[in-house]
């Protein structure tokens, strides 16, 4: 594979890091007091669509589209009221994630101007 044709996704190691970036970014969400109240009790699920829907985002297979359709991101938060608070916590949490998982630069710079791109496109209440 040449470097032009090469993805985020393929960058960071595939599937075992992308993996391991989801786990690390949910124990930081079950820890984090602002986050954990917007989730569901069990990160099962999230943790799968999560793993499905980065894994699409930065490049490797579209696990998200295959198993959900259209990712169609803020309708789907809409039932949470998500804050730039909320934003800013989850992207913390990511950032601290990604230096778990082992991502190093650029990818990480890369990935992390997508994220807050779409963490801040969730917002959806100023409360």
């Amino acid at each position: 594979m040449s470097e032009q044709s090469m993805t985020i996704y393929d960058a960071i190691g595939g599937d075992k890091t992308m993996s391991k970036l989801v786990t690390e970014f949910y124990l930081r969400v079950e820890k984090h007091p602002l986050l954990r109240p917007i989730f569901p009790a069990s990160f099962d699920e999230v943790r799968e669509r999560q793993y499905w829907f980065l894994t699409q985002l930065f490049g490797g297979p579209r696990l998200y589209m295959e198993n959900r359709g259209q990712p169609m991101l803020r309708a789907r938060h809409l039932p949470f009221p998500i804050t730039k608070e909320h934003a800013r916590a989850w992207l913390g949490c990511m950032q601290e994630a990604m230096i778990a998982a082992e991502i190093i630069e650029p990818a990480r710079e890369a990935m992390m101007q997508r994220l807050t791109m779409t963490a801040f496109h969730m917002v959806n209440t100023d409360s």
